[in-house]
């Protein structure tokens, strides 16, 4: 194991900063070689085989290529769920715990329906399912395969949560039923700030859940706002995460459509990435 470990560490020292590279160190042992932390220290002379060697080392040429850890295991950890991960869906992020945790801290009846616009892996309807789960929660996605994912995912960790498809962007052409909390995590980068993003998010992740127009960067929580005028109950809640840099702007249409009780949340590293209003 401590060759293996070895190897490694030198063949991505130059790719990744050590604080990433023993992260990943970690999860392929976890992950690959079914060793928790607690195995890693007590079996530190535990040799692999030849197989165990090859899997870990085409592990480390993908990772040289930046291709996302979660990715090449197929993977990935989310609010104490274990999720199926494929490059037709986002990689859960850390912020967006945070903003499922601000929901289920916010009062939400224990039967309330909650509807995820644009699922992806079913992260945030999942984990909100598992937090309360006599809540009738529902995720729609224009994406077949972010569908499948997300069902994959429900059924793994036996959640039920319906999954369907929606383009949201023509939200008058399907039949909705009366939500008590609406959430989305809706395409937000705008095109200028490509430049900006980790390469290994431009060539994998998939652009169609990411990227928006400069020339209309709001028109997703535009849409989703106009969509809850009509189908969010009376005192009911409407959660987004964000572009940090559009917190002004976001403020300022949602109160202009008539939401009260605005509010704009920081992440754990201070930067302005979600928010909540109410009908």
């Amino acid at each position: 194991m401590r060759t293996t470990i070895q190897y490694i560490e030198s063949e991505l020292k130059d790719f990744y900063p050590p604080s990433e590279i023993s992260a990943f160190v970690r999860l392929i042992m976890e992950s690959v070689f079914a060793l928790s932390y607690t195995d890693m220290i007590l079996q530190k002379d535990r040799v692999f085989n030849a197989e165990e060697q090859e899997r870990a080392r085409k592990i480390v040429e993908r990772l040289k290529t930046y291709e996302p850890l979660q990715y090449i295991l197929g993977e990935t950890e989310f609010y104490g769920l274990k999720l199926k991960v494929n490059p037709g869906v986002l990689i859960p992020r850390p912020e967006t715990e945070e903003l499922v945790n601000w929901i289920l801290e916010s009062g939400v009846a224990e039967n309330a329906r909650v509807l995820d616009i644009g699922t992806g892996s079913g992260c945030i309807a999942l984990a909100l399912k598992a937090g309360a789960p006599k809540a009738v929660v529902q995720g729609v996605d224009i994406s077949e395969e972010a569908l499948q994912t997300a069902r994959t995912n429900a059924s793994l960790n036996e959640l039920e949560v319906e999954f369907s498809r929606a383009d949201i962007l023509n939200w008058k052409e399907y039949s909705w039923t009366v939500q008590d909390v609406i959430v989305s995590n809706p395409p937000y980068v705008r095109e200028s700030e490509k430049q900006q993003m980790e390469a290994n998010v431009l060539k994998y992740e998939p652009g169609g859940a990411l990227f928006v127009s400069d020339n209309d960067a709001l028109v997703f929580y535009r849409t989703i706002a106009e969509m809850a005028l009509s189908y969010l109950a009376p005192g009911g809640y409407l959660f987004f995460e964000i572009n940090e840099n559009l917190g002004q702007e976001m403020t300022e249409m949602l109160h202009s459509m008539g939401f009260s009780e605005i509010q704009l949340r920081k992440d754990i590293n201070g930067r302005n990435r979600m928010m909540r209003c109410c009908r």
